[in-house]
């Protein structure tokens, strides 16, 4: 077993505090001019970037002993980075100059005893502790609403960032939470090894983050979680440190993992875990598929999720989506497939998973599907990579934009896409006066169901742009609570789903997770308002 000690990664000095990503990538006015054109009811020109120093941002209401002092920052700058996530209705409000509750201090802890430390100051004092990973929550994850606390500090973990311990027999590392993806990555490297969990937010968000949030990654089957990669973790709480055994497999009472994966910070500060690892894999191959029916490429999928070929990627654009992503031009919805190995070559599965799909009516030759497999392919990925900062480009010519996720039974999924489309559909254009489009893609699927996501695209409400959205967030919930359909699959509660999740969770469950919180912060410090209050 190798201890590593490498240095901390310096953070990016150019990501957007308002936006998503790098400030350099977003589009730039003409840009935004000529997206906002294909949305009918859009503004004429781009709202300005927003500044910090418009927000008026006030003094702290609180200040830290001299022994905190050192770790935290009061900066306009710091303060207004970590007021929010990046969810759609995050960067309205910004572009309208209303963040909503700007932290009073930021911490940047470097240690488990500092993060201690820091919530025992805060317990004693009535003062709010929001973790902050990357800050890519999309459901008001990393915000303070309400007034029932005296001041609100930021607990960013992005100074623990280091892999920590290597067990190469094992294929298992020791990380520190607060590591982004690309860092965690070119620490393991050097090993041969990889966690290869991907979500789309992966340039900008932390393992701490993936696990108090219960991630979905790269993988459409299999291990789609981060869960499935976890092998033990550490988490400080108000009321102790909680530490679980490294162990393959355990069937020792309820698992304490399970109480912290996804708790979202209400219940401890994730410091560090035990996760396992896997070669890299050097064998790879894709394809893509064009169906005419969105309803036969269902069937394909399913036949694909229950067979033993287990894609890395199984991907399904409906023709909404497949335009949108560039994947296809000729109103077909598209399949994207991909393998990979670190053990022998995978296009052999690649060839009998196109058979697969083509028995389903699937058509991979490139003059059918009116581009080439690997172009489709491309343009998915390029588009995927892009999307959140064509959004934000889109926001600001007053446009609804913004995604939602879900996961149900196949017997449900049909119905429940189509219900998704007409529902939503119907209500934009009812409170806007402007046709919506409404695209769907499964990003994940499994022998027993899928993880449909939609893309909602509106012109919206001039300065009403949070109010249309929380609006169709309301009715898009409504349908998914009446197919069975989770409120999420992969982005987390937070509090823009809370009263979804409310309804969804057993009531004897929701007992125990008030009784745990109660138990874990007696003061209550803990992210309020995320999950129970």
């Amino acid at each position: 077993m190798s201890r590593t000690n490498t240095p901390s990664v310096p953070s990016a000095p150019l990501r957007s505090w308002w936006g998503w990503g790098w400030e350099s990538a977003h589009p730039d006015d003409a840009e935004c001019v000529a997206m906002g054109a294909l949305l009918p009811g859009t503004l004429a020109r781009p709202l300005p970037v927003p500044r910090i120093a418009d927000l008026g941002i006030g003094a702290p209401a609180v200040q830290p002993p001299a022994s905190l002092a050192r770790l935290t920052s009061t900066d306009p700058a710091d303060r207004a980075a970590h007021a929010m996530g990046k969810a759609y209705r995050d960067i309205a409000r910004a572009l309208r100059g209303r963040p909503g509750r700007i932290p009073d201090l930021v911490a940047f802890p470097t240690g488990e005893r500092e993060v201690a430390d820091l919530l025992d100051w805060a317990g004693e004092h009535r003062v709010a502790v929001v973790p902050f990973g990357g800050g890519s929550s999309v459901v008001g994850g990393v915000e303070y609403r309400g007034d029932r606390h005296r001041a609100v500090l930021s607990l960013d973990l992005t100074r623990m960032d280091r892999v920590l311990e290597v067990d190469p027999e094992g294929r298992a590392a020791r990380i520190q939470a607060g590591t982004l993806g690309p860092s965690l990555e070119k620490q393991l490297r050097p090993h041969g090894l990889t966690l290869r969990h991907f979500p789309q937010s992966f340039e900008f968000s932390t393992l701490g983050g993936w696990l108090a949030t219960r991630a979905g990654g790269h993988y459409a089957t299999g291990r789609t979680h981060i869960d499935d990669f976890v092998q033990s973790m550490r988490v400080v709480t108000p009321a102790g440190i909680a530490e679980s055994w490294r162990l393959p497999a355990s069937g020792a009472g309820p698992s304490p993992d399970r109480m912290f994966l996804g708790s979202e910070g209400a219940l401890g500060v994730i410091t560090e875990a035990w996760v396992r690892l896997q070669a890299r894999p050097v064998h790879k191959a894709s394809a893509s598929l064009a169906f005419a029916d969105f309803g036969a490429a269902l069937g394909a999928v399913r036949a694909l999720a229950q067979s033993d070929l287990a894609p890395a990627n199984c991907r399904l654009l409906d023709s909404g989506e497949a335009a949108l992503a560039g994947a296809a031009r000729d109103g077909s919805a598209v399949l994207v497939l991909g393998f990979e190995s670190a053990d022998a070559p995978v296009d052999a599965r690649l060839a009998q998973a196109v058979d697969l799909a083509r028995s389903h009516g699937g058509r991979h030759e490139p003059s059918e599907s009116g581009a080439p497999a690997d172009e489709a392919v491309n343009a998915w990925r390029s588009a995927f990579l892009q999307m959140p900062y064509l959004r934000d480009g889109l926001a600001r010519m007053g446009a609804v934009a913004e995604t939602f996720e879900t996961a149900a039974t196949w017997d449900r999924v049909p119905a429940l896409v189509e219900d998704v489309r007409r529902t939503v559909g119907e209500a934009a254009l009812k409170i806007s006066g402007h046709p919506a489009t409404v695209n769907c893609r499964l990003t994940h699927v499994y022998p027993d169901g899928a993880a449909p996501y939609f893309t909602v695209l509106a012109a919206g409400r001039p300065g009403e742009e949070v109010a249309f959205w929380d609006e169709l967030k309301t009715v898009a919930s409504e349908v998914l609570h009446r197919h069975r359909a989770t409120i999420t699959h992969h982005h987390a509660v937070g509090r823009d789903h809370r009263p979804a999740y409310d309804r969804q969770r057993p009531h004897p469950f929701a007992l125990a997770l008030r009784a745990t919180k109660a138990t874990l912060d007696p003061h209550g410090i803990l992210n309020p308002g995320v999950l129970v209050d």
